[in-house]
């Protein structure tokens, strides 16, 4: 009285298929990787400077400038007198700049070398935002228009 399922017993009925259909499953894979990667947060790697609002007037009187320049191996000049450490030392002079206030700040002109490391730049732009630093500017660069 039992009933034989998938048994080929010879009448003309077919097979009964016993494998599982994997259609639906990639289907439903696909969607939750593709929510996934829309999901993600977008890294960004960059340095988020506080920029001051532009303005028309002109100055009273020129500023004063310092100049720091990158060289191809990573060497900083500032004022074109090489630091020792360039990291502490760099660190050094944005935070006595960073500490007068905004009105009496002398501007820095960041000259990089087109051959140095993005990675050296980053962070003498890096620490002048840390130290507040708020004039600052990239100069030479026409150097990288080819």
């Amino acid at each position: 009285m039992g009933m034989n399922v998938g048994s080929s017993s010879g009448d003309g009925d077919p097979e009964v298929m016993m494998d599982v259909n994997t259609t639906p499953l990639i289907d439903v894979m696909l969607v939750l990787l593709v929510m996934l990667i829309i999901t993600i947060p977008i890294q960004l790697h960059t340095v988020n400077l506080d920029m001051p609002p532009p303005s028309t007037t002109p100055p009273q009187q020129d500023p004063v400038v310092h100049t720091v320049m990158i060289d191809f191996d990573g060497t900083v000049y500032w004022d074109e007198a090489a630091l020792a450490n360039s990291k502490d030392a760099v660190d050094a002079k944005m935070q006595e700049i960073g500490a007068m206030p905004i009105s009496d700040q002398p501007e820095i002109h960041i000259k990089p070398n087109k051959l140095v490391d993005y990675g050296v730049v980053a962070a003498v732009m890096a620490s002048a935002q840390r130290n507040s630093v708020k004039k600052m500017g990239m100069v030479g660069n026409e150097q990288f228009v080819k």
